[in-house]
């Protein structure tokens, strides 16, 4: 299972009219904003990347409010991973779990945790957080991603996973995040 004290987030672009165009959009907003809300209150590292925003947009607003104070990667590469400075961070972090959370599934998500993976972090993909223009689409990514290694999770399955027992700290705030 996760190990609170060596995870991070990662929230993965997230940006202008595509991400409107992501299926489910609604509900993938929510749980992203679901996790960037316990990682705040569990003092969990978050890594913010945006690809290309000159060309795609800024950060969905809402969830640009809840990342004040984060300091964005901003990318070329699709994978996160292939920008130095995301590296920077997640070197420094010293982490061995990374979930995983953003649009577009097979395309900068799948290609992020395949070289989180190549580096021997354990990957724990938000199904119900990550997302493609078509269902299909975030399907494939889902099961190649699996398939691969990474552990697939949910939002709330996470949650309860970082807090270990009803007796954590933070336990009622977060439960009332997923009421």
């Amino acid at each position: 299972m996760i190990d609170i004290e060596k995870c991070c987030l990662a929230v993965v672009d997230v940006q202008g009219k595509l991400a409107q165009l992501m299926d489910g959009k609604e509900s993938l907003f929510a749980n992203i904003e679901v996790l960037i809300k316990a990682a705040k209150a569990l003092e969990i590292p978050i890594l913010w990347c945006q690809q290309n925003p000159r060309a795609l947009g800024p950060t969905v607003p809402q969830l640009a409010e809840l990342l004040d104070g984060v300091e964005p990667v901003d990318k070329m590469s699709f994978s996160c991973c292939g920008d130095a400075g995301f590296i920077d961070k997640l070197n420094a972090l010293k982490t061995a779990d990374v979930i995983l959370c953003g649009i577009e599934a097979h395309i900068c998500v799948y290609q992020t945790a395949m070289d989180l993976l190549d580096r021997d972090l354990n990957v724990h993909l938000i199904a119900d957080a990550v997302s493609s223009r078509t269902a299909a689409n975030r399907q494939i990514a889902i099961q190649r991603l699996t398939a691969e290694g990474a552990n697939l999770s949910s939002t709330e399955m996470i949650l309860f996973e970082l807090l270990k027992t009803a007796e954590h700290p933070e336990f009622k705030e977060l439960c009332g995040l997923i009421k």
